[in-house]
């Protein structure tokens, strides 16, 4: 009978959940996404064609269940759908937020393959998971029994949560360590309110402290503890401390006020949002009120930043991309949406300068065209002589991406091997570095990347810690 509920996506059309207009959201910092009813996340997860082989699911970094759960939704069977998402994803709800769906599972439905559309998925696993938590089936963790090994973890992002999910589970004690006053890493501080409210990620961090988990927040390693008498104190380190080096921009004027960091900016804004006090906001410095904003850059970081200076009021925002539309690497939903807010896209444009006396007051702006397709194979750019402009800005926001920092030199610990990159050295199928007990998952290792992919390094890396555990405690037992 259940199958009589599947296989609709030829007379029921793809649907989102319906977005407020873009006047409203401009005002608030509120998800911009409405909630599905039952109805129709029941009819939008019948429209999956329960193919054989599910490209939707091997695309995913988690490699969720998503046909199971979608023909359990479809058949009204939410709590099952919903113990059936969890169990390959320690945040369903969160990847349902701000998963790019259209780059991963959605993108290679095969009914959007076909030209019937895809199936929604991110709406209804955000849906499920959402509807789990109202219904109170969402728990802490309890396990069977207490072990006495114990595993710290440096970083309290998706990638550490999710590490220490699955080692509470099994009963081990987990004490994650990060330098913030608040759990989440970029989930709380560098993502905004408008992609992922922040009670969502809160919710997860007491459901992981009521199920044993210790934080200590405020934590630098190097100076508060060191990294050697971590060590000691645990019987694994999982390294998971994200990056947040930013790429920096060269050139005439690039020290002059008024230019500054997109996780700075993101940051204040969500402290605000928070209800903290915040300087950089009161004194203007982080503050798009009443300016002209250049966002440079073509990611997610970028989208952010457009559209929480529309949010603070600036008089316009523009982003600079190097290269065109289809070629950017940031969601194409999320450009779209800024769009609608009042961005303004300025294609195939590079900085090569700022004007200003001591504050920047524009942006000298190189017009490109692209050319031979690079390394990646996408094509590279290249400056169009005598086509320099100059745009007004009173505020540069850079977002530009991200890179490590240097730990061994933070840490004081220069047996920490790093690659060229300056990622942690760790073995891409276990996760663990040349240290023994020591472990690294991530951005660290990855460079910057998904929080999908990092929940997913955090639970295979969670599984071999055990597995170590488990031999270490067996060898002791002889």
């Amino acid at each position: 009978m259940a199958q009589e509920k599947m296989l609709k996506f030829v007379t029921v059309g793809r649907n989102m959940p319906d977005k407020r207009a873009a006047d409203q959201r401009r005002a608030d910092y509120h998800e911009i996404y409405a909630e599905f009813a039952r109805a129709k996340a029941e009819e939008q997860a019948s429209r999956c064609s329960q193919c054989g082989v599910p490209y939707c699911q091997s695309h995913c970094p988690l490699h969720n269940n998503i046909p199971d759960w979608l023909r359990m939704t479809a058949a009204g069977r939410l709590q099952e759908a919903y113990e059936l998402s969890q169990q390959t994803n320690t945040f369903p709800e969160i990847c349902g937020r701000i998963c790019p769906q259209d780059r991963l599972c959605e993108g290679n439905c095969v009914i959007e393959n076909s030209g019937h559309g895809t199936v929604t998925i991110g709406a209804v696993e955000k849906y499920i998971t959402d509807t789990a938590w109202e219904e109170g089936w969402v728990k802490p963790v309890k396990p069977a029994s207490e072990r006495r090994e114990s595993v710290g973890i440096i970083g309290a992002g998706p990638g550490g949560m999710a590490a220490a999910d699955v080692l509470r589970r099994a009963g081990i004690q987990v004490v994650i360590y990060d330098r913030h006053d608040r759990a989440g890493g970029l989930m709380t501080y560098g993502i905004p309110g408008f992609k992922l409210e922040k009670d969502v990620v809160m919710r997860r961090v007491k459901q992981l402290e009521d199920g044993g988990v210790t934080f200590r927040l405020n934590c630098e390693i190097g100076s508060d503890i060191s990294f050697q008498d971590l060590r000691e104190k645990h019987d694994a380190v999982l390294i998971a401390t994200g990056v947040y080096k930013s790429r920096d921009l060269g050139g005439p004027g690039a020290g002059l006020s008024g230019i500054v960091r997109a996780i700075d900016y993101l940051t204040a804004s969500n402290r605000l949002n928070f209800g903290d006090k915040v300087p950089e906001i009161e004194s203007g410095e982080l503050n798009a009120e009443g300016k002209k904003v250049v966002v440079i850059g073509g990611g997610d970081t970028a989208m952010d930043c457009v559209r929480t200076a529309i949010r603070q009021g600036a008089t316009s925002v523009k982003c600079l991309y190097r290269r065109d539309r289809i070629n950017m690497p940031g969601s194409q939903r999320e450009t779209a949406n800024a769009e609608e807010e009042g961005v303004e896209f300025v294609w195939l444009s590079a900085p090569r300068g700022f004007t200003g006396k001591d504050h920047v007051s524009g942006v000298i702006v190189s017009k490109m065209r692209l050319g031979a397709p690079d390394a990646s194979g996408r094509q590279s750019p290249e400056e169009i002589e005598g086509a320099d402009y100059t745009e007004d800005a009173d505020l540069v926001i850079k977002a530009l991406g991200f890179e490590p920092e240097d730990l061994p030199a933070l840490w004081n610990e220069p047996a920490l091997e790093v690659t060229r990159w300056g990622t942690v050295k760790a073995d891409f199928r276990s996760y663990r570095t040349p240290m023994p007990g020591v472990f690294a998952v991530g951005d660290i290792v990855r460079g910057a990347s998904l929080v999908v992919w990092a929940i997913a390094d955090g639970r295979e890396a969670a599984a071999n810690i055990l597995a170590d555990l488990d031999k270490a405690a067996a060898v002791a037992a002889e």
